[in-house]
């Protein structure tokens, strides 16, 4: 695909992925439409006509755009999180037919697939429902997997479904109340360290293990797959290595500097047990896998995080 000659929109393309695909079209030679909430509100049916009239004929829409968070906002707002990500996405699409778009990529969560204790193949998606500290988030995403599904049965819509893992990197949301266990611990640990304090409290056991993709290699995925997959079935985007909730802590202690001990609060949930997805199918449908080691990707985030806080 030449991307010079696209007429691409990335809904959510300022946000911590979004704006890490932005770059990478822009290295492409594509300068992509990225419609702002306060000028158009996808939740209702006329803001998502007004970003198509000022976007002009769409070659290929990202949808990106999500309300999201870490277990403690899933928790608060269930109800937000599935109405809020169901309607805005149902909409887009619903939209991208009626205005001919071309190719319509919809990134999904990982959050859809039920608990496991194996490596989650695409085919497991169906296989339970899943875990209830962000099942309402997750089957929200997941019925538009099932709505590009069915309009490319019926109306021939060129639509690909993306299952990227636990993303983090720069630009990532480092807000305690909303963000996810990288940022959180970063930010944790880089102020008990200035603060000279000899702990910091994290959530849970530090049992559950976790699949984390820095977020460049993800855009990189998002590119590709654009470019080389049209098939109905979804497409896990992973890193292929599982670690341990209390390693990745003890990873970030050295990536920020902090030598205190760790207290874990078990009165918090600790959420799926385990959770890593099976990236063979990138691999083999688009040439994709993960390039970033995570001690790498987490000296690039603490980086970041210290020169943009």
């Amino acid at each position: 695909m030449d991307w010079r000659g696209k007429n691409v929109v990335v809904t959510g393309g300022a946000g911590f992925l979004g704006s890490h695909l932005c770059d990478r079209l822009k290295a492409e030679g594509c300068e992509p439409f990225v419609p702002r909430s306060a000028r158009y509100d996808l939740r209702y049916p006329s803001g998502v006509s007004e970003m198509f009239l000022d976007a002009g004929p769409v070659d290929v829409l990202f949808h990106l755009a999500a309300v999201v968070g870490g277990i403690g906002l899933n928790k608060e707002s269930p109800g937000t999180l599935f109405y809020e990500n169901a309607v805005m996405g149902i909409q887009l699409v619903e939209q991208a037919r009626l205005n001919g778009v071309e190719k319509f990529v919809q990134v999904g969560t990982v959050c859809a697939y039920p608990r496991a204790e194996y490596k989650q193949r695409e085919e497991a998606l169906w296989s339970g429902y899943p875990d209830p500290t962000n099942a309402p988030y997750g089957l929200a995403k997941k019925m538009l997997l099932v709505q590009l599904q069915a309009y490319r049965e019926q109306y021939g819509m060129n639509g690909i479904y993306l299952l990227p893992t636990n993303l983090y990197g720069p630009r990532d949301n480092f807000d305690l109340e909303t963000s996810h266990v990288v940022p959180a611990l970063v930010r944790k640990c880089v102020e008990a360290r200035e603060r000279g304090e000899d702990h910091i409290v994290v959530w849970g056991t530090g049992k559950p293990s976790r699949d984390f993709l820095y977020v460049e290699d993800a855009a990189e995925g998002l590119v590709l797959a654009a470019e080389r997959y049209d098939r109905p079935e979804p497409l896990n985007l992973g890193s292929g290595q599982e670690v341990r909730i209390d390693a990745l802590v003890h990873y970030v202690q050295g990536a920020t500097g902090f030598e205190g001990g760790v207290k874990w609060d078990t009165s918090r949930p600790d959420g799926q047990p385990r959770r890593v997805l099976d990236s063979s199918r990138a691999k083999a449908a688009i040439g994709w896998e993960a390039r970033t080691p995570l001690l790498e990707g987490l000296r690039k985030t603490v980086q970041w995080y210290g020169e943009h806080r």
